[in-house]
């Protein structure tokens, strides 16, 4: 699906949050050295929510005003899974978790090279939330290292 306006990126960018939120919560009881860890991305994916919706909603009068839209972003390339299957084990819930971390913060990347010209604080929450991903995605590396 292609996303033109900043109200289909904030909803994108939500539902990857609330799957990713999703995941981590079915993954953290059958993970027990990461299971902290698991509940606090859970938390901080709804802290990221409403950290978009704040800069969205100050910038929206400014981005209608200009006839702003986004280009050349879809949602094909950043869909993650978020169902876990029972028989999953440590190792694949921590590759699952590395490529949606992947996906996700290529997502936000992209969505912020794509409003920086326009809407300077939305950019900005996309950009700390996919450095916030990033690291994310070194620490499952290094349990997935581990096992």
């Amino acid at each position: 699906m292609e996303l033109r306006t900043a109200s289909a990126v904030i909803g994108f960018a939500e539902s990857l949050e609330t799957g990713s939120a999703k995941f981590y919560e079915a993954a953290a009881p059958r993970f027990a050295g990461l299971a902290a860890s698991f509940q606090d991305f859970a938390k901080e994916n709804g802290k990221n929510v409403q950290a978009i919706k704040r800069a969205y909603y100050s910038v929206i009068s400014d981005a209608l005003e200009t006839g702003f839209s986004f280009q050349d972003l879809t949602t094909e390339p950043y869909l993650i899974e978020t169902d876990l299957s029972q028989s999953a084990g440590a190792a694949d819930i921590l590759k699952i978790a590395v490529a949606n971390e992947t996906r996700i913060e290529s997502f936000y990347r992209h969505a912020a090279k794509c409003s920086e010209t326009l809407l300077a604080d939305l950019p900005r929450v996309f950009k700390r939330i996919a450095n916030s991903r990033e690291k994310r995605k070194s620490a499952l590396l290094e349990g997935l290292e581990k096992i």
